[in-house]
């Protein structure tokens, strides 16, 4: 027993960006997509989970050992290769995309404690934005990260809520299997939104910057002889596999769930994950809704952070500032003014009349749209003949995120000519 303890904690210490990065992926806005492929088409989509799993993780591997081999974040290393206006437009691209996402975010992190202990939902969601923006400016980073890797346990309350209702197995098996295929504007849409939710480009800057970070701190790097080099980029293998398997594991238990309650009792129209929450309650009882509604709150405390420190790392890479969260705050002034200003720009949108139920599901579907350009650059970058990358990174999973990133660009192309087909038939029908 002693023995089977001390190898889960080895393994447990051995984990890190790899499992922080998976878990972010399911936040709020996730969760919320996520119940609502499983309310709308009920199995039919779970097998985007099984699809996106090996081009998520090689993205995220590919991001990670950009980070770990250069010491630098992704943006750092898109500034030396690519011209600087291809840096710009790709960065403001996740500025914006970020800033909507924490938005989303804590808008549905407030719903959801209002939905358990009544109160103002605003107030939740300004709160809990002032939290994570005080707890990442305060705590180092080797710290910071413990308290990250702790708070994705959370997720295991998704897995617990699946067997707390009755779930047809047999048919989820069948449609991951035997996937459902359909041109439909409504199926594309969800499909990019899953795309988007799961393959995020928050992550891979915040994944890249964190390996940089993780470099820094043990003084890894290219002066590590050949096989401690190999014994590291095996270590971000495993580390990232694991992380992304968990996430998907996750995703795929919210789909099960949501589709075994919600669209089999008639409701298949969820817009935010505290609406999920609350529509489960009647359904599957209080047990289901109090985990469902706990793992909003949780994640989102996980993935709060992550939005915001990642826009901070691209954008101060971008302008050549100092930028760490292992630094304190009056050492990198201008990196910590960018999170208080993603997180406090992300706050003040719950505070308008933008509704946040829109932009959880269309923050996915945004996030999907840019990723396109940032993992292409991403691969342009690896796949160069004098970068240390390409002969470091082997040609399978290069060519795995080259895949990726056709994958998505595939599934954007197929919405806007959903969007333009749609168009041409409403004027056909005005005309």
């Amino acid at each position: 027993m002693q023995s089977s303890a001390n190898a889960l904690r080895r393994v447990w210490h051995a984990l890190g960006p790899g499992l922080v990065t998976g878990a972010a992926d399911d936040d709020p806005s996730g969760i919320a997509t996520y119940s609502q492929a499983g309310a709308q088409f009920g199995f039919a989509l779970s097998w985007t989970m099984l699809l996106t799993l090996p081009f998520m993780a090689a993205i995220q591997i590919i991001s990670a050992c950009i980070g770990w081999e250069t010491s630098a974040g992704l943006a750092r290393n898109i500034k030396r290769e690519l011209p600087a206006v291809v840096l710009y437009a790709l960065v403001a691209l996740v500025a914006v995309a970020n800033t909507i996402n924490l938005a989303a975010d804590l808008a549905a992190m407030g719903e959801s404690l209002r939905l358990v202990i009544g109160g103002p939902a605003v107030l939740y969601a300004s709160l809990f934005g002032l939290g994570c923006l005080i707890a990442e400016v305060l705590i180092p980073y080797h710290r910071y990260a413990g308290y990250l890797k702790l708070l994705t346990l959370v997720l295991l309350a998704y897995v617990a809520a699946a067997f707390s209702v009755h779930i047809s197995w047999g048919a989820v098996l069948r449609s991951v299997l035997i996937p459902t295929l359909s041109l439909d504007h409504e199926f594309l849409l969800m499909i990019v939104a899953i795309f988007g939710t799961t393959i995020s480009p928050y992550l891979f800057f915040w994944q890249a910057s964190q390996e940089a970070e993780e470099s820094r701190l043990s003084h890894r790097g290219r002066r590590l002889p050949e096989a401690s080099r190999a014994h590291s980029f095996r270590h971000i293998y495993v580390d990232t596999w694991i992380g992304m398997v968990f996430s998907n594991i996750i995703a795929f238990f919210i789909i099960a769930t949501t589709a075994a309650t919600l669209h089999a009792g008639g409701i298949t129209r969820i817009d935010s994950a505290a609406q999920a929450a609350d529509a489960l309650r009647p359904l599957a009882g209080q047990l289901t809704f109090a985990l469902f509604a706990g793992g909003i709150i949780g994640t989102g405390l996980l993935a709060v952070p992550v939005l915001a420190g990642s826009a901070a790392y691209a954008i101060a890479e971008t302008f050549g500032m100092r930028g760490s969260l292992e630094l304190p705050a009056r050492r990198a002034i201008g990196f910590y003014a960018i999170v208080g200003a993603a997180t406090l720009a992300g706050a003040g949108l719950t505070l308008t009349n933008i509704d946040p139920i829109t932009m959880l599901f269309w923050t996915a579907v945004i996030n999907g749209i840019v990723a396109v350009p940032i993992m292409a650059a991403m691969m342009v970058l690896v796949s160069r003949n004098n970068s240390v990358l390409s002969r470091t990174l082997p040609g399978w999973l290069k060519l795995l995120g080259w895949l990726a990133a056709g994958l998505m660009a595939v599934a954007v192309g197929l919405l806007a000519w959903s969007f333009l087909a749609r168009a041409g038939g409403v004027v056909r029908n005005v005309t």
